[in-house]
């Protein structure tokens, strides 16, 4: 039995119901489960090493920022929905506040 379906259209539809699956988490969070919003974020360090002749080993000798800290392009909630831009993430959390 072949499977006539075309693939492309079979990805866009799954997108779009995941879309649509995320907006509705979004705009509808769970009463039940705590929201907490967060993100992950690194600053970059120029790291220098030394060669240590006694251990034969490479140590650190001294770190450099290059970069400030930013704030994350995506956004979580403690409730599992992930993936959010910041507009989505405020209004996640003041869509749950309005249920409190």
């Amino acid at each position: 039995m072949t499977d006539d379906r075309d693939p492309e259209a079979t990805l866009n539809e799954w997108q779009d119901a995941m879309q649509a699956e995320h907006e509705e988490a979004i705009e509808n969070p769970d009463p039940d489960e705590e929201h907490r919003i967060e993100g992950v974020a690194q600053v970059s360090y120029r790291l220098y090493f030394e060669y240590d002749p006694e251990t034969a080993s490479l140590e650190r000798a001294r770190k450099v920022k290059v970069d400030e800290l930013s704030d994350p392009e995506l956004r979580s909630c403690a409730c599992g929905v992930r993936g959010m831009t910041p507009a989505e993430a405020l209004t996640h959390v003041e869509a749950a506040r309005e249920q409190s």
